[in-house]
């Protein structure tokens, strides 16, 4: 088991909270909650050690473009890459959706 953090400066404030997928055979959970503070904190806590370089090019990636303050919660059981940007981008769609409800 590897926990990594990650943390973005961020402008734009995230709309609420939002919680998609599941720690399931290669899939993974993302929590999202909203910060204040304009800053994004990124905890990823994954069974799959000495993917700390591919993870933070891919959050990287995903924060450059999603400019959002908030902390997320990445619990992963082996998910690709492109499985993780879906999920992400999944949490933020979720909270959007759930603040215009």
């Amino acid at each position: 088991m590897e926990t990594l953090l990650f943390e973005y400066h961020a402008t734009k404030t995230v709309a609420s909270r939002a919680h998609v997928g599941i720690v399931g055979s290669g899939d993974l959970e993302v929590l999202l909650e909203p910060s204040s503070d304009h800053r994004t904190k990124v905890f990823v806590r994954t069974g799959s050690e000495g993917f700390g370089q591919t993870w933070r090019a891919v959050m990287d990636r995903f924060f450059t473009v999603h400019d959002v303050s908030a902390r997320v919660t990445i619990n992963d059981f082996g998910a690709t890459p492109g499985v993780v940007a879906l999920r992400l981008a999944q949490a933020l769609e979720v909270s959007v959706r759930e603040q215009t409800n």
